[in-house]
């Protein structure tokens, strides 16, 4: 679930293995890509980290994020 704190939208993701991860994270890489909107993000070994704010518009949460973060939710 995203929780929106200090005008970011954030969600830890958690993966059987690295490998997992890491083509979660290339999906996530494509979508963002196409919209042109890209997070900020952690990964360590199995878990994924996710911040998304818009910086053209004060580096707060916008439309573009929220729709950001659908996309990567149908990516699971």
């Amino acid at each position: 679930m995203w929780q929106e704190t200090d005008n970011k939208l954030y969600r830890k993701f958690e993966f059987a293995d690295f490998s997992e991860a890491f083509a979660f994270m290339t999906r996530v890489a494509i979508e963002a890509e196409k919209m042109n909107h890209h997070p900020l993000w952690i990964n360590v070994w199995n878990k994924v980290e996710i911040w998304l704010s818009t910086h053209d518009a004060g580096d707060v949460v916008t439309e573009k994020d929220k729709k950001l973060a659908e996309r990567i939710d149908k990516l699971l």
